[in-house]
């Protein structure tokens, strides 16, 4: 069989799945006797095991297989959740992941066979007789999961409109039967068993009830048992044949459905099956809802048809250049223009993720931070829903990487500098995502210590980077930019997780690729916030077009504040820097066309016009010549030759078929 048809969606499915268990583990670590997440964890383990069998991964199956076997000890009560085992879980997740992405360069997975790993997992189901002994004494599970696993039938409970179908059976002289079906444990593929149980049961009578849904049976969302009701022609012993010549169906408990025994039945598979109602709220609330109407697209395909779009919205814009249009005409165009506008948008949801498909790594980051550095880190996550574009939510995880790293690292103090300091011991880090027009806003803030500019000067002082004089007369903010240099960092000594002065050169970089920027505020004592901004999409954008001396060039609107016609009288020089002063802001004036080399005829002028624009909280005004309009702009780049010029984040084609440059506003500033 050729199973290479399948790799796509395994290494989707996978990924899902192992990111499903680092969640219920992070949780499980909180209340290690939820015997709902337990039995997640377990269900997962074993899907992802039977997965890999499937493929032919015999490594990765191996690890899962001796995963399962410590989480059935845990299930049975004979093995306690504890933060070391848990280590030793999320190891064994680093590796499968490490073989998914074996898988993903390769197709096959890697040689890595994780004997040590794997002698662990063997450790800890070997352990001395004692610690056993404790355990079955503590019985951390044993009087919730009692009822769950031990072999009894369970009836099904029935609305008043299956009563009424169950009593015109039996006036029919139909028989009604409540069957619980066991299958085998270790069942790979329970789903499929069902399948042919039900196939089974359909030929002898009319399934009309079963516990759990059909649904969740179909998606592996129940135990080794699930329980059925029928209505037949058929006996008892027709169906106990039947259903125990089927493979991997241990046993088959079958009793005939009585009406008035309905309030008794409740009250049992209440006690059976809602064991711990209340934690299993707690779970569900933390499950994402389920998406049963959606379509995995190639990335690739999306961005074809965004292309598409984008020469609709060229053609469109050379359309509107035509001169002596007649009305008619015109409105065509108009209609033309609606069009294109909302086939943009539509294609701009289809490419929206949620920015939760990047956040949900970071819990486990700050577990692994937290008992690395031995502090005692709380993650505070907001806003998982903002949406963003994929090309953005594939390349910003890194970023908040390094920027949390920095917060647990750099800016929370050790707990005894804490307490001394009258603050909590539990140091704090928030993750927040909001939309801010047509951008989004992520923070990353902590509780900490705050950033010391001295010391930031007295590194620089040291490094080489500034004078005495030039330190002198830094500001603060200035000053915090320095820590955006390469090779620049505050840490003396240099560990596996900062020192190296990488971090935040990269952040920068990154960020500022993808169209956006990053300011820092802090207060000494009280903490730090890093605040990134990200346009929506990085494809289509609406631009401010401008004249300068006989060239054309794009503002993004988006970083446009206002425009301003000023006075050459009104404008001043500080430190040899012309700015002008706007409603209380001084604003350092950019002469764009002694920047770019710009060739224009000297004139003699009163007033230039000025667009005001914001990075962040900072504020610039780009001189231009005249203003040509707004416009819905396609955005090229300029190609890996040209990649090296800060100045300019790419190019658009014009409805004229000319070609205008798009200003990169936060080199500019």
């Amino acid at each position: 069989m050729d199973i290479s048809q399948y790799l796509e969606i395994f290494i989707e499915e996978s990924k899902e799945h192992l990111q499903s268990l680092n969640e219920s583990l992070l949780e499980l670590e909180k209340v290690p006797d939820n015997v709902e997440l337990i039995n997640e964890v377990f269900r997962v383990a074993h899907t992802l095991k039977g997965m890999a069998g499937t493929m032919g991964f015999k490594r990765m199956q191996k690890l899962t297989h001796d995963m399962e076997n410590v989480l059935s000890e845990i299930r049975n009560g004979n093995i306690k959740v504890n933060s070391e085992l848990l280590d030793v879980l999320f190891r064994c997740l680093d590796n499968l992941e490490f073989y998914i992405d074996s898988i993903i360069d390769s197709g096959n997975e890697s040689a890595k066979d994780n004997q040590e790993l794997l002698q662990k997992l063997s450790q800890i189901l070997n352990n001395d007789v004692a610690e056993k002994q404790v355990a079955a004494a503590v019985q951390p599970l044993e009087s919730t999961a009692a009822s769950t696993y031990e072999r009894k039938h369970l009836n099904i409970t029935f609305t008043d409109y299956e009563k009424n179908a169950i009593s015109k059976a039996y006036e029919q002289k139909f028989n009604v039967y409540s069957l619980t079906i066991y299958i085998n444990k270790n069942c790979v593929l329970k789903s499929a068993r069902a399948f042919i149980i039900f196939r089974t049961l359909e030929k002898l009578g009319q399934v009309i009830k079963s516990y759990p849904i059909v649904q969740d049976i179909e998606d592996e969302k129940f135990e080794d048992f699930f329980s059925v009701c029928v209505i037949t022609n058929s006996d008892k012993s027709v169906f106990l044949k039947e259903l125990n010549s089927i493979a991997e169906v241990e046993e088959v408990l079958i009793d005939t459905v009585s009406i008035e025994e309905q309030e008794e039945i409740i009250t049992t598979n209440k006690k059976v099956h809602n064991e711990g109602v209340k934690k299993k709220d707690t779970l569900q609330k933390n499950n994402k809802p389920k998406t049963n109407r959606t379509v995995r697209v190639d990335i690739e395909r999306l961005d074809t048809l965004m292309n598409l779009v984008s020469e609709l919205i060229i053609i469109k814009n050379g359309l509107e250049t035509i001169e002596d249009a007649n009305q008619n005409f015109i409105e065509q165009i108009e209609y033309l223009e609606r069009i294109t506008t909302n086939l943009h948008d539509a294609v701009m949801k289809v490419r929206m993720v949620p920015i939760e498909r990047v956040f949900n790594r970071f819990p486990r980051l700050i577990r692994d931070l937290s008992r690395k550095l031995d502090k005692q880190i709380h993650l505070a996550m907001s806003g998982e829903d903002t949406e963003l574009d994929r090309t953005v939510i594939d390349e910003i995880g890194d970023p908040l990487l390094h920027l949390l790293r920095n917060a647990a690292d750099h800016g929370l103090e050790t707990t005894q500098t804490r307490l001394r300091n009258g603050k909590s011991e539990e140091g704090n880090v928030f993750l927040r995502a909001y939309q801010d027009g047509n951008n989004v806003v992520i923070e990353v803030e902590d509780d900490g210590q705050g950033i010391d500019s001295e010391l930031i000067k007295s590194k620089a002082i040291n490094n080489g980077v500034l004078s005495l004089e030039e330190a002198e007369n830094l500001s603060e903010q200035d000053c915090i930019e320095l820590l955006f240099r390469p090779s620049f960092s505050t840490v003396d000594q240099i560990s596996d997780v900062s020192g190296r002065g990488v971090g935040l050169d990269v952040v920068k970089t990154k960020i500022e690729a993808l169209g956006g920027d990053i300011e820092v505020k802090t207060k000494p004592g009280e903490g730090s916030k890093f605040i990134i901004r990200l346009p929506l999409s990085l494809a289509i954008i609406q631009a401010l077009m401008v004249n300068i001396g006989e060239e054309k060039y794009a503002i993004p609107l988006n970083t446009i504040q206002n425009i301003e016609d000023v006075k050459l009288s009104d404008i001043k020089f500080v430190q040899n820097q012309e700015v002008y002063h706007l409603r209380g802001h001084v604003i350092p004036i950019v002469r764009l066309d002694s920047i770019l080399d710009v060739r224009k005829e000297e004139e003699d002028k009163e007033s230039l016009t000025v667009v005001i624009v914001n990075k962040g909280e900072k504020q610039a005004g780009f001189v231009v010549d005249s203003l040509l309009g707004q416009q819905e702009i396609v955005i090229k780049t300029l190609g890996k030759y040209l990649s090296y010029i800060k100045l300019i984040s790419g190019a658009t084609i014009l409805g004229d078929g000319e070609v205008a440059l798009i200003l990169d506003v936060n080199t500019l500033v």
